[in-house]
């Protein structure tokens, strides 16, 4: 029999998220039904209630999450009714090229993220008030059971708590690797981090880790400089302008070895700034997302040549979801990542402006969903 369940559902850009029932189909090949216990508000979100990412509206919010297998579909092979989850916005099918390549971060199936219909087979199996309704990244984790590709779900330890394995399903993952895979930091290195949100708090910490020497923080909100202090930064500063007058004095003249631009909304007038940051031979890794429609970029491309710099793009921090999340959590089990820390506030789900709300005034690093 369908499911009925209650979801936050974007119908128009500008809008708020409008808690709505909506209907679920059954379980088919390699789907999975998982009732939802904590997701994540990430900052990607908002970009389809801005607009600066278009997607088929009406859309399930949320891609950050954590819950219980409640049935599984013909097929599924990888999980069974009770285990605990964490979603994957990036899907990893195990046999396209990327994935046997080892960059399951480009998963072919990511291709299929903002259809409207099912990643497994593509039916429309979503619908509100008679409309086919889409998923963010698949996945709709504002909703309290989502149906999902078993691609799309990777198998924990059901003694963790569901806040970090929420949290290690995008921005944990996506800024630490940032810093370590992406970026490639060495021990004794200078990594300054732009912007400190979800991602780049997370990136602050993926530095640490790596063993960098001086890790700067950069953004204009003291409670998020403040934070990153408390997480592994050595130094903080307003914008890129303030550092770039005193990150010289810091490094010998060197500047920074690696840069991470991750601030909520990325504007092609932050390259060269950035750039000015990165020292010779240094890479500039940028991270947050910018307007699908943005195509102008400022920078010198002479010294982009001269200085011997790179710039990256990465999805995911270029990490493998299905290694990289056990792999994380480990970490966090051992002391060796700060996942409770990132919590500011925990909200229901109606609720869901009402964090968005507190994410656009800077006074949250992470909001959750708890679901009861």
């Amino acid at each position: 029999m369908p499911t009925t369940t209650r979801a936050a559902v974007l119908w128009e850009v500008g809008g708020d998220w409008i808690i709505e029932d909506v209907e679920l189909d059954d379980p088919k090949e390699g789907d999975v039904l998982v009732k939802m216990v904590v997701a994540g508000m990430c900052h990607s979100d908002e970009h389809s209630v801005t607009g600066d990412l278009p997607l088929g509206l009406p859309v399930i919010g949320g891609h950050e999450g954590a819950g219980i297998v409640e049935a599984v579909g013909p097929g599924v092979k990888s999980l069974a009714v009770g285990d605990h989850v964490s979603m994957s916005f990036i899907p990893s099918c195990g046999r396209c090229k990327s994935c046997v390549s080892g960059k399951g971060y480009l998963c072919d199936e990511g291709g299929k993220l903002f259809d409207v219909g099912m990643m497994s087979d593509g039916r429309i199996a979503h619908t509100c008030k008679g409309e086919p309704i889409a998923r963010y990244a698949q996945l709709g984790t504002f909703s309290e059971h989502i149906l999902v590709s078993e691609n799309s779900l990777i198998k924990v330890e059901p003694d963790l708590p569901m806040h970090a394995v929420a949290l290690v399903s995008c921005g944990v993952a996506t800024g630490f690797g940032s810093a370590t895979e992406r970026a490639g930091t060495k021990p004794g290195e200078t990594v300054a981090v732009v912007g400190i949100g979800g991602i780049g708090i997370n990136a602050v910490q993926g530095a640490k880790a790596a063993g960098a020497s001086r890790i700067i923080a950069i953004d204009p909100v003291e409670f998020k400089r403040e934070k990153a202090m408390e997480l592994g930064a050595t130094h903080t500063f307003e914008s890129m302008e303030a550092a770039q007058a005193e990150v010289p004095g810091l490094t010998w003249g060197d500047m920074c070895d690696r840069v991470i631009l991750s601030p909520g909304v990325v504007t092609g007038d932050m390259i060269a700034p950035a750039l000015g940051l990165t020292s010779k031979g240094g890479t500039l890794v940028v991270t947050g997302l910018a307007s699908m429609a943005a195509m102008d970029v400022q920078m010198n491309l002479f010294m982009l040549s001269m200085m011997n710099q790179e710039v990256k793009g990465t999805i995911f921090g270029s990490m493998n979801p299905r290694h990289q999340i056990p792999k994380l959590l480990s970490m966090y089990r051992e002391g060796n990542l700060k996942l409770d820390e990132l919590v500011t506030t925990r909200y229901k789900l109606d609720d869901v402006n009402e964090g968005y709300k507190a994410m656009r005034e800077g006074t949250n690093i992470r909001g959750v969903i708890e679901f009861s």
